[in-house]
Order: C-alpha cells, then structure tokens, then sequence
C-alpha cells in the first residue's frame, strides 16, 4: 500500500529529512584519512541522538550500528568496524533519523583527500543520476522515468546499475511502498500521485552491476572488485515538480 502523506505528516517527515542531512555535513566536518569507520559512526550516533532523534539503523535487524559506511568497492551496508579510512577512498556514509516517529533517510559519497580521476568521474556521475532522476519526478510521472534516465546516463558512460537495491517509500516506517527501481523503461510502473514521498538512491558501479553480500549478512561488495559511488535524496511529489527533502538549510 502506498501512503498519500498529509500536510502534517509531510512537516515531520521534513524535519526527520533536514536532520538526516545534517548529520551528513557533519559526517563531511570530521571524516578524515587515518579515522577508523567505527570512529565516524560513534561521532554520527553521538549527533543524532543530540538532536533528539534516534539513528534507524541501530539494531534494524540486527544491524549493530548508527550509520552504513561502504569504502570503495563495498556498494552498501557495510558495518563500521576497525577499517581506517584512506586518502584516495571514496566512502559512501548512509544514514536515516527517526524523529517524532518519521523516518529521513539519505546518502552522500565523500572523495577524500587525492581521488583517481576513475574515483572522481563515478561519483560525480552518481551524483548526476540522482539528481537527472529527481528531475523527471512530478504528479502524473511514472516510476518508471526514475530508472530509465538513471539508466540511460550510467550505461551512456560505461558504467553500470546495481539491481540488487532499489530506492523505497518513507514516513512512518524505515521501508514502505513502492519499491523505486534504478533502471527501466520510461511511461512503466506506479503513477506517481502528490503526497508521495520515496527516496532515489542509484548506487552506480565501475565494473559489472552484480553484487556479492558477505558472510555477515549486510556488506554488499562488487562482484569485480572495482569501484561503486551512490547517493541518496528523499524526495516529496508536489505538483509539477520533486521537492528534495534532504536538504541541510
């Protein structure tokens, strides 16, 4: 079932959203080469909760901490731990707040310190996905749209989609419908209708769009080895365009 937001529940969503995105400025303030991930998420957590709010993805199945940190070719989930973090890593930092009982969930990937113009080039795509993406979002547009021009660009470029993880619906609840591809055809799918609110998260890889999941149940990793940049707005329908709710002002 997908939820249709009221104005009152847009408002918190909001506020959880803002918040979600502060915390990833703060992320950028205090990530720096040498700093363990385990370190950024303990900063993270110690952020989130001084606002009020609870980090969703403590104790989500199991998960055992605040924030999901993916270092070069770990897509997503990846659990803070003792890795250090590197100059030249990309790291992808994913975080989502729960703040009056309403979810914010983005994600942002970082280039720390001297990038490899290959690193450089598939974030900035990523990026640009996102946000060609959120573009195409307006009452009366179709999920399909979403994935087909993150899709058309990505593969334009050589690189490839990761089908494995989709974007999702989010208010009352960390995962609600729909689903929200990364890839498809245009005019396909859900009729988007004002008072949805979902994220588009596209997580692009270097190399082949299979991944592997570890042992522990959450790192998803390339298939390949190489390199996966991703980020992450949530986003209301509101009339002729998308209003990107993860935003820090």
């Amino acid at each position: 079932m997908i939820f249709i937001k009221t104005a009152s529940e847009i408002d918190k969503i909001r506020r959880s959203s803002r918040l979600a995105s502060q915390t990833l400025d703060y992320a950028k303030s205090v990530i720096q080469p040498g700093m363990t991930t385990k370190k950024l998420d303990q900063l993270i957590h110690k952020f989130i909760t001084s606002h009020g709010a609870v980090p969703a993805t403590l104790g989500y199945k199991g998960f055992p901490a605040s924030s999901c940190i993916s270092i070069n070719d770990t897509v997503v989930h990846g659990i803070p731990d003792e890795q250090v973090i590197m100059d030249g890593d990309i790291v992808k930092v994913d975080v989502t707040t729960i703040l009056n009982g309403f979810f914010g969930d983005t994600c942002r990937t970082f280039k720390i310190g001297k990038v490899r113009p290959e690193a450089e080039a598939l974030t900035d795509t990523a990026y640009e996905a996102m946000m060609l993406a959120i573009g195409t979002v307006h009452d009366g547009s179709y999920l399909g749209d979403i994935g087909a021009a993150i899709q058309g660009l990505v593969e334009s470029r050589g690189y490839s989609v990761v089908r494995d993880f989709v974007g999702h619906g989010v208010g009352k609840q960390f995962h609600e419908s729909p689903n929200v591809p990364h890839y498809g055809r245009k005019g396909t799918g859900v009729k988007l209708r004002d008072g949805m609110i979902f994220t588009i998260e596209p997580m692009i890889n270097e190399g082949a769009w299979q991944v592997k999941v570890l042992d522990d149940g959450w790192t998803a990793k390339t298939i390949d080895g190489k390199l996966s940049a991703q980020f992450e707005h949530s986003l209301l329908v509101d009339g002729s365009e998308a209003e990107i709710l993860t935003v820090s002002a």
